[in-house]
C-alpha cells in the first residue's frame, strides 16, 4: 500500500474513535458503573468471585462493603498460583503474561498479570487513542508517512508453564497487531534483545535511515538513545537525522528534569510533547489537549477506579470513593479493578483532578517516598534494608540520611546523592559506597537495570555529614518534634540542596 493511502486510511479509523471517546465524555458515571457490573460479571464464578458472590452485588455501594482493597503483597500468592499454572482463581481466561516491574518490601520484583482482554482492550485501545486524540489536535499531521522510533523492554520465557514475563513494554512489542508493527522501527527482534548495550546500536543501526516522525519510550532512556544517535552522526540536532520528525509521546517518569535537554536536541517551536500515565497494571490517561500539562482519564479500558483522600490514607478512617464524588485539587491515591483480574488493587500512585467536566488528572507522586527519575522506582523499603544490610557487613551505624537524584546534564549520566550521619563511620567510605550500590541491586530490579554498565545510573555519591547536621536543619524551619520526620528520598533537589549548603 503506498505510503500517503496508508497514512490516510490510519487517520481516518483513528478519528472514528474519537465519537466513542466523547461517550464517555459525555456520561462518565454510566460508563464506570458498566465498566464496573461487566468485570463483576465476567468473573462471578472465578476463585475470588464465588468468595465474594460476584452474582448478588448490584452496585458500587455493596462492591465498596464486602470486597477489601488490597497491596501486591496481599495478592502476590494468588499471582505466584497463577504463574504456575493455575486458572480461574481471580480472572476466568488464562493469564499468558506477567508484567514484571519494581521491588515491594518483600520481593525484588512484582509480576502484575496481563490477561488477553487487558492486552486488547487496555494497553492496545489506548495505543490508538493515544495516536486519535494527536491526530484529533493536529490535523496536518504526517504521522503516518513514516514510522514510529520505540524504545521498549526485554523479555524471558518460563520454560516449565508456559507463561511468559518481563517489562510490559516488552509484552506489548511481542503481541502488537500487524499495523504497529509496520509503522514502527526498530524490528521486534531488535526490540526485544535484552543486552542494552547491543541493543542500542542494533536499534541506531536500524532506524538512522528510516523517516521517523515520531519517539515513543521513558525519558531517560530514550535520552540515552538520542545522544548516542547524536554522538555517531556527528549533527547538532535531531532534525538533521529525522527532518520529519514531529512528536514525541513519553511516560514512565516525570518529564520535568529532562525538558531542556530535549529542547536542545529538538530545537522546533512545532515539535509536539504528548505525554500518558501507564503503568504495569493498565493504561489510565492520556494528554488530550497540544501544550497541556493535563492527562485525560480514560474510562472505557476495562478499568473502574476508586480514589482514598490522601489525608485518611493508611489510617483506620481511610474509605474510598468513586469516580462522580472527587473534588477538584484533592490528593487522592489511586485504586482500580482491572479486567486482569485486580480487585480493589492499591497501585501507589497519587493524583489530583483539575477538571471533573471532562475528569482530567496530574499525576502527584506516590503513596510511599520514593525516588523515580530515572525509571528505578527506588523507595523508602529498598534504601532502609540496603542501609541495614550494609551497617553489617562494615559495622558502621546511621543516624539520620536523605537521597536525592543528580540528573543528567548532557552526555552524564544520572545517580543518587545522598547525605548520611553517622554515630559510627566505616572505616572506608568507598567500601561502604560499593556495599551500598550492590544492596540496592540486589533489592530492586529497576535500580538494577538502570545502573547496568552505568547506562543511565552512576555509582551513587555519598556525603559525610557533620555532627547534628539534621537536627540543625530542622531547627532552622522551627520543626523539631516527634512528628516532623527527615525526608528520606525525593524526587527533587531542594530538600539536598539546603542539607549541602549548611553541611559545613
Amino acid at each position: 500500500m503506498p505510503i500517503p493511502l496508508f497514512n490516510s486510511i490510519a487517520s481516518w479509523l483513528l478519528k472514528k474513535r474519537y465519537h466513542q471517546i466523547e461517550l464517555f465524555l459525555k456520561y462518565p458515571e454510566e460508563v464506570q458503573d458498566e465498566v464496573l457490573h461487566q468485570l463483576l460479571s465476567i468473573a462471578e464464578d472465578t476463585e475470588i468471585g464465588k468468595k465474594y458472590e460476584f452474582d448478588t452485588i448490584s452496585n458500587y455501594e455493596t462492591f465498596a462493603e464486602r470486597v477489601p482493597i488490597v497491596t501486591y503483597e496481599e495478592v502476590e500468592p494468588m499471582i505466584e498460583r497463577s504463574r504456575r499454572g493455575e486458572q480461574n482463581i481471580f480472572w476466568p481466561t488464562s493469564i499468558k503474561w506477567f508484567a514484571k516491574s519494581s521491588g515491594t518490601t518483600n520481593a525484588k520484583s512484582k509480576f502484575i498479570p496481563v490477561s488477553t482482554e487487558a492486552l486488547e482492550d487496555c494497553h492496545f485501545k489506548s495505543g490508538k487513542d493515544l495516536l486519535c486524540l494527536y491526530l484529533n489536535n493536529n490535523e496536518n499531521s504526517q504521522l503516518f508517512t513514516g514510522k514510529s522510533l520505540r524504545l521498549g523492554g526485554s523479555t524471558e520465557m518460563y520454560q516449565d508453564n508456559g507463561t511468559s514475563f518481563g517489562d510490559l513494554s516488552a509484552i506489548l512489542i511481542d503481541n502488537m497487531p500487524f499495523w504497529a508493527e509496520l509503522s514502527s522501527t526498530p524490528s521486534n527482534k531488535v526490540s526485544l534483545m535484552s543486552e542494552w548495550e547491543s541493543k542500542l546500536e542494533a536499534i541506531i543501526k536500524e532506524s538512522i535511515q528510516e523517516n521517523v516522525t515520531s519517539l515513543a519510550g521513558v525519558p531517560s532512556w530514550m535520552l540515552v538513545l538520542l545522544n548516542k544517535v547524536m554522538e555517531e552522526t556527528g549533527n547538532q540536532h535531531l532534525f538533521q537525522v529525522w527532518e520529519n520528525l514531529e512528536v514525541y509521546f513519553h511516560g514512565g517518569v516525570s518529564f520535568t528534569p529532562y525538558k531542556e535537554q530535549y529542547s536542545a536536541l529538538l530545537p522546533r517551536k512545532s515539535f509536539n510533547y504528548y505525554e500518558i500515565y501507564n503503568a504495569s497494571e493498565g493504561f489510565f490517561a492520556i494528554q488530550d489537549r497540544n501544550n497541556s500539562d493535563e492527562l485525560l482519564l480514560m474510562l472505557d479500558y476495562g478499568i473502574f477506579y476508586e480514589f482514598i483522600p490522601m489525608d485518611n490514607y493508611d489510617t483506620p478512617e481511610e474509605s474510598t470513593i468513586p469516580l462522580w464524588n472527587v473534588k477538584l485539587n484533592t490528593n487522592y491515591a489511586i485504586v482500580i479493578t482491572t479486567n486482569a483480574g485486580l480487585w480493589r488493587y492499591k497501585i501507589g500512585d497519587t493524583v489530583r483532578f483539575t477538571s471533573i467536566n471532562p475528569y482530567r488528572i496530574k499525576v502527584t507522586g506516590r503513596t510511599k517516598h520514593h525516588i523515580n527519575v530515572f525509571g528505578e522506582e527506588l523507595i523508602i523499603e529498598n534504601a532502609e534494608e540496603a542501609l541495614k544490610q550494609v551497617c553489617k557487613k562494615t559495622g558502621a551505624e546511621i543516624k539520620d540520611y536523605t537521597v536525592a537524584p543528580i540528573f543528567m546534564v548532557g552526555k552524564e549520566k544520572g545517580a543518587h546523592e545522598w547525605i548520611i550521619e553517622f554515630r559510627k563511620e566505616p572505616e572506608e567510605l568507598a567500601i561502604f559506597i560499593e556495599f551500598l550500590d550492590n544492596a540496592l541491586k540486589s533489592l530492586n530490579s529497576d535500580y538494577e537495570a538502570k545502573r547496568y554498565n552505568n547506562i543511565t545510573l552512576r555509582l551513587p555519591q555519598v556525603h559525610i555529614a557533620r555532627e547534628n547536621l539534621f537536627y540543625d536543619w530542622l531547627k532552622s524551619k522551627g520543626k523539631l518534634g516527634g512528628q516532623h520526620k527527615i525526608p528520606r528520598l525525593s524526587n527533587k533537589r531542594n530538600y539536598i540542596e539546603e542539607l549541602l549548603h549548611i553541611n559545613k
